[in-house]
């Protein structure tokens, strides 16, 4: 019932969203034409950050929209440590969350996306904790391979290399990494690991994209000698799209969901600013590239194509592109002749599409099913159009990877459809579908990525594809095309999503984390689900000895795939305290599969599918409770309320809405999860009617909440003042500044070995002032830095108690740290522990 109102809650969220992700590109004439300019223009930038949402999408937008230039994003993290504004997921999902709505970002704004291996381990100081975590050289390398892959002309950086300690750690980091990557990309002596697939490469310039955030506020930077920076006016107005640059930006920007970045398009002049760090200075200090070659010139044999390309543009006719190409097939067959390879593959791939685009060229691979294993055979629907009258025919068609090719010679008249089926066999070796970072275990700071080639490529690389071979106008060009899988949504209408391969059978342990209180079994739900047809096996758990697990193993047998089936095991623990991972096994034909399916599916991004271990921690612990009825009001998203329930409690999930008198009057705790005054306005609302449930003798706890934003500044019932405080080091010293106070005693006795274990932070967002009703119950810091008392405060109010805590419980219970069970447990007892306590 729980997860059922909390799938609700979501699905109202996204209710008015389209799912457009994963559609097919239908550029318009316009749209067309621009993608012909920019076809002639050669230049290249690649900007570089930390994080999804660090980059300046009007700065990429104005570079790719109005310079025509090639722009890169290179974010060295995925965002796996931020917060989740529309769901539950964190750490590596998130990661895998955010890898989307970047990709979705810079199909807006024109932009390429790139990542390296580091891992978003969470808030950092200073940037030398970062690099340590990181692993430098790792992450040194992954730069200078963007580089070396990219060929950037110039280099923006969205952060200075020289103020460390005054920002995220992962910002100063960015910048530092770029800066010594600058020359190290053009030395031969530096990774030369790399060079067995690409060349040294030399960028003419880096700047620093400075702002008004660099120097505090708006009016310092409004009085700031400016004389030395570059001005890229942004303030473009694209009379052809019908949208400024702002306002294309602000779209892109909007992408950024899972961080609740939406942005309102703005309109007007604009400029941003730029400090050159490296390179070449500049006369024209409104041209960075000013003294680079950004024509066809750069390229030997280029001169004739660039020439060609203009007299395209300038004879393009909007009400029919297709008269383009002729000359566009030309332009094709000359660049498939040049030698250098860089730019003839970058330039291949560019003008395929637009010759597709002005012959409206429709080319479709769809699967009749959305997942398949390897070794099984689909049926594959083709879809070939040509809307245009250009001579044009269907030479061939090549099933991918198998290389199957299958020749047909089809003519392909003005607007008439062929439909193809055909049936693809999946090889045996194939890999399952997954983002390929997740693949192997990482540690806190680093991906694992095992392949070289793979460094940097933004998505889930996906192997089943169909190319489709053309005969355009007398000359023969290949188009690929990833199958995909599409069907009819009777409220939203055509639905795609991509072709997953996935195993025979999938497992998952419902509960990732169970506790055991006692020496009394509990039954284990396990969930096996079939990847095929006609999968039959035997399903076990895996645990210690000294763990009994009954039955031994458990027998499934499916008709279909994606059947599925719930079974219970009866799991005894030791006598004595432990921690164990337990692991679900199907054994299919003497071969075991251990992996559970996740499924991320938002209507903003692409549906993706992550392969995780199928694994859960036990834990035998002397864990008290009180029993309480709690009633939980959703924030940004966590799986607070799962852990409540685990640990025994009655969980009722709360709106704004649900905060009468009379609703909680019933309940006896009541906790807001993660920046629910953040992202819900209508609770200041509430305000009052939550006071007075605490005055009646009721617990309400309210985990953290960010500064700004804050629907309300009272959010409690004595002055408090939120900071951006926080501890860092999960494994910081605590120490008891109330040792005897009822929240450190009852039903649990806390001391310092429960702050142990700790994942990614201690806590965040502490406040650093707050009225003398207030207890400060524990004090900790990073080192270096002065004590923070404000972690968790307890205050009496009427009969009851109001609790704020910084404490990052919403990482801490769903990874199982027992110590934040505990904690929490006496956090909700407080009210019984006071009255126990003073008997």
């Amino acid at each position: 019932m729980l997860k059922n109102k909390i799938s609700f809650f979501l699905l109202f969220v996204f209710a008015s969203q389209l799912l457009l992700a994963q559609k097919p590109e239908k550029p318009n004439a316009v749209e067309i034409y621009n993608q012909i300019q920019k076809l002639n223009f050669l230049g290249t930038v690649l900007y570089i950050a930390a994080h999804p949402d660090d980059e300046n999408t009007r700065l990429i937008s104005y570079l790719a929209n109005k310079n025509k230039a090639r722009t890169g994003y290179l974010s060295l993290t995925r965002g796996d440590g931020g917060q989740n504004l529309i769901g539950p997921q964190l750490r590596e999902l998130l990661g895998v969350i955010r890898t989307q709505e970047l990709i979705e970002a810079r199909k807006i704004d024109g932009g390429e996306q790139f990542f390296s291996r580091a891992n978003d381990f969470g808030f950092s100081k200073n940037p030398n904790e970062t690099l340590e975590i990181w692993d430098k050289q790792k992450v040194l390398s992954d730069v200078v391979w963007a580089i070396r892959k990219f060929q950037p002309d110039v280099i923006i950086n969205r952060f200075d290399h020289r103020s460390p300690g005054t920002t995220h750690g992962h910002h100063t980091a960015s910048a530092i990494l770029s800066v010594e990557s600058f020359n190290l990309a053009n030395n031969a002596t530096a990774f030369p690991e790399q060079l067995k697939y690409l060349q040294p490469w030399q960028p003419k310039r880096q700047f620093f994209n400075t702002s008004w955030w660099f120097y505090g506020t708006q009016e310092k930077f409004d009085a700031a000698d400016k004389i030395r920076l570059t001005t890229i006016k942004t303030g473009t107005y694209y009379a052809n799209l019908g949208k400024s640059n702002q306002e294309i930006a602000a779209l892109s920007r909007s992408s950024h969901q899972s961080q609740g970045f939406g942005s309102t398009g703005s309109r007007g002049e604009d400029v941003d600013y730029l400090e050159l760090l490296n390179g070449d200075s500049l006369k024209d200090k409104e041209n960075i590239f000013e003294g680079i070659d950004t024509s066809w010139n750069r390229v030997a044999g280029g001169k004739a194509i660039g020439e060609l390309i203009t007299q395209i543009a300038a004879k393009y006719n909007f009400a029919d592109p297709s008269a383009s190409i002729p000359d566009l097939a030309k332009a094709y067959t000359m660049i498939q002749a040049l030698k250098e390879e860089h730019w003839k593959n970058i330039k291949t791939s560019d003008i395929k599409k637009i010759i597709s685009s002005c012959a409206g060229l429709y080319l479709e691979a769809a699967s009749t099913t959305q997942e398949a294993s390897p070794g099984s055979s689909i049926r594959i629907k083709l879809e070939a159009i040509n809307r245009s009258t250009v001579p044009m025919k269907l030479v061939n068609i090549t099933t991918l990877p198998n290389q199957k090719t299958t020749i047909f010679n089809k003519t392909l008249q003005n607007n008439a459809l062929e439909n193809i089926n055909l049936d693809i066999q999946i090889p045996d070796n194939s890999s399952y579908t997954q983002p390929y970072w997740l693949k192997d275990k990482g540690t806190v700071g680093m991906y694992v990525v095992n392949d070289q080639q793979n460094i940097g490529i933004p998505d889930i690389i996906r192997d089943i594809k169909v190319q489709f071979t053309l005969d355009i106008n007398g000359v023969e060009i290949p188009f690929e095309r990833t199958v995909i899988y599409k069907y009819n949504d009777n409220v939203k209408g055509e639905m795609y999503n991509f072709l997953d391969i996935v195993p025979e059978v999938t497992t998952g342990i419902i509960n990732k984390v169970v506790f055991f209180n006692a020496n009394n079994s509990k039954a284990i739900r396990v969930k096996v689900k079939a990847g095929k047809d006609k999968v039959a096996g035997d399903l076990k758990l895996d645990l210690p000895p000294n763990w009994i697990v009954t039955p031994a193993s458990i027998g499934f047998s499916f008709e279909k795939k994606d059947m599925e089936q719930i079974v219970s095991f009866e799991v005894t623990p030791p006598k004595t305290n432990a921690e164990v991972t337990a692991k679900a096994i199907a054994t299919v034909n003497n071969n075991n599969l251990d992996k559970e399916q996740i499924i991320i599916d938002y209507p903003h991004i692409t549906k993706q599918q992550i392969l995780k271990s199928a694994e859960a921690k036990f834990i035998k612990l002397d864990l008290k409770i009180i029993d309480q009825k709690i009633g939980y009001i959703m924030g940004a998203g966590d799986e607070v309320p799962e852990s409540l329930v685990q640990m025994g409690y009655q969980v009722t999930i709360l709106t704004p809405e649900d905060i009468t008198a009379e609703k909680i009057k019933p309940l006896d705790v009541i906790i807001t999860g993660i920046r629910a005054y953040n992202v819900l306005p209508n609770l200041q609302a509430k305000q009052q009617i939550l006071f007075d449930f605490i005055k009646e003798g009721k617990t309400m706890i309210v985990q953290y909440n960010t500064p700004e934003g804050a629907s309300t500044a009272n959010i409690a019932p004595y002055p408090l003042t939120i900071s951006r405080d926080r501890v860092t080091e999960e494994n910081a010293e605590v120490r008891f500044l109330a040792p005897n106070h009822p929240i450190l005693n009852y039903p649990n006795k806390i001391t310092a070995k429960d702050f142990e274990g700790w994942t990614q932070e201690q806590g965040l967002y502490y406040p650093n002032t707050f009225d003398s009703a207030f207890t400060p119950i524990i004090s900790s810091n990073d080192k270096g830095e002065s004590p923070k008392n404000g972690a968790l405060l307890v205050a009496p109010y009427g009969k009851g108690f109001y609790i704020y805590t910084g404490l990052s419980l919403f990482r801490e219970l769903p990874e199982g740290v027992s110590g934040a069970y505990r904690l929490l447990s006496n956090m909700i007892s407080i009210q019984k522990s006071a009255t126990n306590l003073n008997k």
